[in-house]
Formats: structure tokens, sequence, C-alpha cells
């Protein structure tokens, strides 16, 4: 019990002193996010060929969200297959806030970042050129429709309503549709903006040390019931095994997986390849979506173990070439 207590109040410290640092991180996050939203999705669109270039770069921003975004841009067929790997290959996740928040060196941090880029952009090239030679990559037109049917999101409601309120702002003349502007302006602008993204910093950082707090306190307990010594000398004698696993774990569709990654990275527990390997796959909850959004199951598997694939045989190269970051 004693024991128990002791891991419970270190957890409990290790994750206290995180939090300010979490918290300021996704504040800055948020306000980046809104300010821009929707321009990511249009340069991704308008993207074509070179695709999974500007999506390898757009997923190392520091939102787990892109990765979900680009999930269902595949769905519709609005993007290609390598373009929806680079995106999840190249996905930050948790990795930039667990980073600064441990105070760590930046240059670490952005060769890490550099890394995922440059695989999940090549791989991403790689998948599309094959698919094309195979006659695989698609028709070549949208599918929103069928995405929208198989959703039931009323997208055609949407549009009647848009259309009536079209006509009715008309009608009220040029007077009215001005001060309608101005009133979105100083909503979107105003004192609920501002909330929205507090809370919304909030929640993430909340989410995200509450992971933390379980994940130190369930590896105290490994830790020091087996013993650090014993718990590292396995891990660091069983590489290729390590490896697996971590790619599994990246597997978990959520951005809790990175923070785990990135954790027992950062406490000497995983070494680079397996680290590697955690968090190519781990592209937050982009193949969630992609699994409800997409309605070919077997494509769906067939991307994912791709994903896997190429996250352990990245973090066993790393292994064999002594890749120490």
């Amino acid at each position: 019990m004693d024991l128990f207590l002791d891991v419970l109040v270190d957890g409990a410290k290790d994750t206290l002193t995180l939090v300010p640092f979490l918290f300021v991180t996704y504040l800055v996050m948020e306000a980046i996010e809104h300010s821009s939203e929707g321009k990511a999705e249009r340069l991704i669109r308008q993207a074509g060929v070179a695709g999974p270039a500007v999506g390898g770069l757009l997923g190392a921003l520091p939102q787990c969200g892109f990765s979900a975004m680009a999930g269902t841009l595949y769905a519709g067929r609005l993007i290609t297959a390598g373009t929806l790997v680079a995106v999840i290959l190249s996905t930050s996740d948790e990795l930039i806030p667990v980073f600064l928040a441990h105070g760590e060196p930046v240059g670490r941090l952005l060769t890490i970042l550099a890394i995922k880029v440059a695989i999940g952009v090549v791989v991403g090239f790689a998948a599309d050129a094959v698919l094309r030679a195979l006659h695989r990559s698609g028709d070549g037109h949208p599918h929103i429709k069928e995405l929208c049917e198989r959703a039931h999101c009323h997208c055609g409601d949407l549009d009647e309503a848009h259309d009536h309120n079209h006509e009715d702002t008309h009608a009220a003349g040029e007077h009215s549709a001005q001060t309608n502007r101005e009133h979105v302006h100083e909503h979107a602008h105003g004192k609920s903006h501002v909330w929205h993204i507090v809370k919304c910093a909030l929640w993430h950082t909340v989410q995200v040390s509450a992971f933390i707090f379980v994940i130190t306190v369930a590896f105290g307990l490994v830790i020091e019931g087996m013993g650090e010594d014993i718990l590292a000398s396995f891990l660091g004698s069983q590489p290729v095994l390590a490896t697996f696993l971590a790619a599994l774990v990246g597997l978990i569709p959520n951005c809790a997986a990175s923070v785990a990654i990135a954790e027992l990275y950062l406490e000497g527990t995983l070494a680079t390849g397996p680290m590697l390997a955690g968090l190519l796959v781990s592209g937050g909850m982009g193949l969630l979506v992609l699994f409800r959004t997409n309605a070919d199951m077997r494509q769906n598997v067939i991307i994912a173990a791709f994903i896997y694939g190429v996250g352990v045989v990245s973090g066993l190269v790393a292994t064999m070439l002594g890749l120490v970051i």
C-alpha cells in the first residue's frame, strides 16, 4: 500500500509540473488553428499530384485533428491514398507539447519531426506511383455525395437553408447585408471566440495531463515492482520486440498513444528505433475516422497495415544503423 501511495504521489507531482507548459502550448496551438481554419484543407485539396508533399508538411503541424480531416477527405476521394499516408506518418500528435513541457532541446524535436516528414513524403509519393501503375488510383473524381449519404448529414437541407438565407438577405437590401456581416465578424472575434479557444486548450490539457498521470503511475508500479534495471535491460535487449510493440501502441486511435511513446522515450525506456516506429504509426484519429467514413473496409485494413509496416521497417532500419537522437 505504501508503494502504491508513493508512486501515486510521485506521478501527481510529475504531472502537475507539466500542466502549465501544456496549457500554454495548447493555447497557442488553438489560436493558430482557429485563425487559419479551412486554409490547410484547401491547400491539400488543390495540391493534386503534389499532395503527399503538402500533406507531409502540414501533417507535422502540432494538432492531432489534421489526420482526422485527411481521413474524411480521402473517404470523399478529395485526396489520394499517398497523401493520406503522408499525413498520418508525419502527424506530430502530442510529440511537440510533451517535448516542450519537458524542456527538451528544440533541435532534438525538429530532428524527429524532419525524419517523420521525410518518411511520410517519400512513402506517400511511392504509394501513389504504385497505385497509378497498377491502375488502382481511382477514377479521379470526388465522391462527396456518397460520403454524405453514408453519413446522413443532410447536405441538401443545408444548401436549401443557405439559398433561403441568401434570398432573404438580398431582399432586405445592402444595408441589412452589411449589418449582418459586421455582426458575424464581431461574433467570430469577440469574447465568446476567445473563451472557446481557452476552453479547447483547457480540455486538451486536462485530457493529456490525465493520460500522462495514468501512464506515469502504471509504469511507475511496473518499474517499482520488477525493478527499473530489469525493465530497461529487457527493452534494451529486445529492440526488435520493442519496435513491434511500440508500433502497435501507435495504432491506438487517439492522441494519447503518442504521449505514451514520447514519455517512454524521454525516460530512456524506449530507444530511437522503437520510438520512431511508434510515432510514425501514431496518426491521431486519422485511421479511426477513415474506418468510420470510408465504406471499403478491405481498403481501410490495407492502409492501416501498410502504415504499421512502414513504422516497423523504419524503426528496425534505425536500430540497424545505430541511430540515436
